[in-house]
């Protein structure tokens, strides 16, 4: 089935919506094409497309829901899964915390579409892995890498006259090069929703770069060192602050925000001035759908402005109980810096470690959010403003809200894709005090 434009979803969802027999009803939709190509040892190895669609119907009466999906738009299949609903949510117990659909909403047009990246074809992405497997080879490299684009669109209603609609692509491309001997590795990862804005050649390059620069790693002694932690570091701890920072978390004691007195630290001073962290769902970089899943408009936010905590993300159930505003929980992070380069961070570093990539993250302590995990694909000393030598992998101890206390210095914010979450951000290079190596690592 192709991709709905926003008439032809309205006027299917309304189609669904006229068989409902429930107090309330409530429709998802939506769908995506696109391909990818993935490569391995300097040749490809598949080769694909996906194209799927999916409609969520959730039916409710009085507290009780019931929710069915299908993927057949035929009117029998439409009309039998909204019954189905219906009969699970005559059999399901009531929902103490269920709150009524939302009303008709005002959203801005966003501008997650780019026509260029919903023309890519099987041509594009092979094109642009001989382009990474030349300058692999040409490296005496070995490569691994996948690219993967898709367009696609969602929208909901509900009988309350609710109506949400957005379209969307992406682009992603990430690739990791070995020295042949397996000693030296280096990493690339980058998204974009306008296919314009990737260049495979330069990421490819940068891999390489850190690939053949890491193969002779020295061991250092764990401890507090200075870092530069590079985006594709960053994000991975940053991520897992950011998706704490629900308030009904905070409100019972769960969550790193919680005081003792049962009160939380919104509005309080909790990392260093030069933190400011906010979502835009138009910004010109990083834009995302300007409705969440739920209905709920998308807005500008911050989330940690000059330290403060800010704001608090809300289910509408938790913000109608705590008598506030329901802010959704947004789908991108935006950390601002300065216009330093990575190359500028190095050069005002006395000693210090450059690390590429963080990976393998767990929770330790979720009330102090301290976690663990390795550097991998190019770790490097630092000395006088230089890169003297690379370094063998470290284990880490550390939590993002301590790093974010002893932060140094800030660059240039890059976009990145987490490899964690697969979440976009816009995230500056971070020059950071004492972080906390626990170990050594024999893995490359």
């Amino acid at each position: 089935m192709a991709i709905l434009n926003k008439e032809q979803a309205q006027q299917l969802l309304k189609k669904v919506l006229s068989y409902s027999k429930a107090d309330e009803c409530e429709i998802n939709i939506s769908g995506s094409e696109g391909g990818n190509i993935r490569y391995a040892r300097n040749a490809v190895s598949t080769s694909g497309g996906v194209s799927q669609n999916s409609l969520v119907v959730s039916s409710a009466f009085g507290k009780k829901l019931g929710v069915a999906t299908i993927n057949e738009f035929d009117d029998a299949s439409l009309e039998k899964v909204v019954r189905r609903s219906e009969e699970l949510a005559q059999l399901a117990p009531e929902n103490p915390e269920y709150v009524s659909f939302l009303g008709p909403q005002v959203y801005k047009e966003s501008a997650t579409y780019v026509p260029a990246t919903g023309a890519i074809d099987p041509k594009f992405r092979a094109d642009a892995v001989a382009t990474s497997l030349k300058i692999a080879k040409d490296n005496k490299l070995v490569a691994a890498g996948f690219m993967q684009n898709s367009s696609g669109y969602s929208a909901m209603m509900n009988s309350h006259g609710l109506f949400a609609y957005n379209k969307s692509s992406n682009v992603d491309f990430n690739v990791t090069l070995r020295t042949e001997d397996g000693k030296g590795s280096g990493y690339a990862s980058k998204g974009f929703n306008d296919v314009n804005k990737l260049d495979v050649a330069s990421a490819t390059k940068f891999a390489a770069g850190k690939a053949t620069g890491s193969a002779t790693a020295k061991a250092l002694e764990p401890g507090k060192y200075t870092v530069i932690l590079e985006p594709a570091a960053s994000i991975v701890l940053l991520e897992n602050m950011f998706f704490a920072m629900d308030a009904r978390q905070a409100d019972e004691g769960r969550s790193f925000l919680s005081k003792a007195d049962g009160k939380t630290k919104l509005g309080e001073k909790l990392v260093d001035d030069k933190v400011t962290i906010y979502s835009d769902p138009q910004h010109p970089e990083i834009p995302t759908s300007t409705w969440n899943g739920d209905g709920r408009p998308q807005e500008k936010i911050n989330w940690i402005n000059k330290g403060v905590i800010e704001n608090l993300y809300y289910s509408r159930y938790w913000a109608e109980k705590k008598k506030v505003k329901a802010v959704p929980s947004p789908d991108g992070i935006i950390m601002e810096g300065t216009n330093a380069s990575l190359e500028d961070l190095i050069k005002g570093t006395e000693k210090g470690i450059l690390v590429t990539r963080l990976w393998y993250i767990r929770s330790v302590d979720p009330q102090t959010l301290l976690l663990t995990g390795l550097t991998r694909d190019g770790t490097f000393y630092i000395e006088n403003g230089q890169i003297k030598f690379p370094v063998k992998n470290f284990r880490f101890n550390e939590s993002p809200i301590i790093m974010l206390n002893n932060l140094d210095a800030l660059g240039k914010p890059e976009r990145c894709v987490s490899g964690e979450s697969g979440i976009s951000a816009l995230i500056p290079p971070m020059r950071i005090r004492d972080f906390t190596f626990s170990s050594l690592s024999d893995a490359v």
